[in-house]
């Protein structure tokens, strides 16, 4: 079975987990590491024959434009991951629709190839912010992967749909839903396969998941991984003991573990693994 492997193109200082110590108006302050990063997330993909989906900050492709052309000649899918990474659950409707329109008509600009898909800053379509899911429909969006079908004091819908599918909005029509993936474990969905999650676990059992939504489930899974995370020695920001902890755990791992990934299943960007169903007919989620 073919997976999807994303990456959300953000640097570490943009992280939702230190906003409050770094605003939007400092952000040109601080040393740049996306693009270094992601050129090396490309050469890596590149040396494995692997095509990936890169869910881009309007931010970063203004000011990189070089990043996106090089991960559309490179046959990667670009998707739009906002402009400037602020939570959708503290956005207004109109702020959110500026935002996204922003972010996906630059995209499209510098890539030359239309945007299908979106993520939300830190999956922040909550079960307050479903609104979200009307402006992504009107703004031409084919499929979003935002929902984390978990219980967290950042994200996720708990009693969400672990499979992918359409929702139907009434009076706006559909968009095929790729939630982010977890297993149940005594009548609870635990997340694994990517950011925190994935440095935190062994390696063994982030592969043991993938396995068996694969086998046991039928279903592929969803990884998604950060440039930053592959990048152990970015500059150190101050934040809450959780928020660090979060940021910071196990940096050093995330490449071995990528590649092993890389080596012991297929992946494919999201447009292909969901291709029969993005070309199907929607039905009610």
């Amino acid at each position: 079975m073919v997976n999807a492997l994303t990456f959300d193109i953000e640097d570490y200082f943009m992280v939702s987990a230190f906003s409050d110590r770094v605003p939007l108006e400092t952000w040109g302050n601080h040393e740049s590491r996306v693009a270094r990063n992601t050129d090396k997330i490309l050469d890596i993909l590149d040396t494995h024959e692997v095509k990936a989906t890169f869910f881009v900050l309007g931010w970063v492709a203004e000011r990189f434009p070089g990043i996106v052309r090089r991960i559309q000649e490179e046959g990667h899918e670009i998707g739009c991951h906002s402009y400037i990474h602020r939570l959708v659950n503290q956005m207004t409707p109109e702020t959110l629709r500026e935002d996204t329109r922003k972010a996906k008509e630059l995209l499209e600009d510098v890539s030359g190839a239309e945007v299908i898909g979106y993520r939300a800053p830190s999956f922040s379509i909550t079960g307050d912010s479903m609104w979200a899911i009307d402006l992504l429909i009107e703004l031409g969006f084919r499929y979003d992967s935002s929902i984390f079908p978990v219980r967290h004091d950042r994200y996720g819908i708990p009693g969400f749909s672990r499979s992918a599918g359409f929702i139907e909005r009434a009076g706006k029509g559909a968009i095929f839903e790729v939630p982010l993936s977890t297993v149940r474990f005594l009548g609870v969905n635990v997340p694994f396969g990517g950011g925190g999650y994935l440095r935190l676990y062994p390696a063994l059992l982030t592969e043991w998941g993938i396995r068996h939504l694969n086998t046991e489930e039928g279903r592929p899974s969803v990884v998604y991984i950060h440039p930053w995370e592959i990048d152990p020695g970015q500059p150190r920001l101050r934040g809450s003991a959780v928020s660090v902890f979060r940021h910071y755990v196990n940096l050093e791992s995330t490449e071995m573990k990528l590649i092993r990934l890389l080596d012991r299943f297929r992946f494919a960007p999201v447009r292909e693994v969901f291709r029969p169903s993005l070309n199907g007919k929607p039905s009610v989620h």
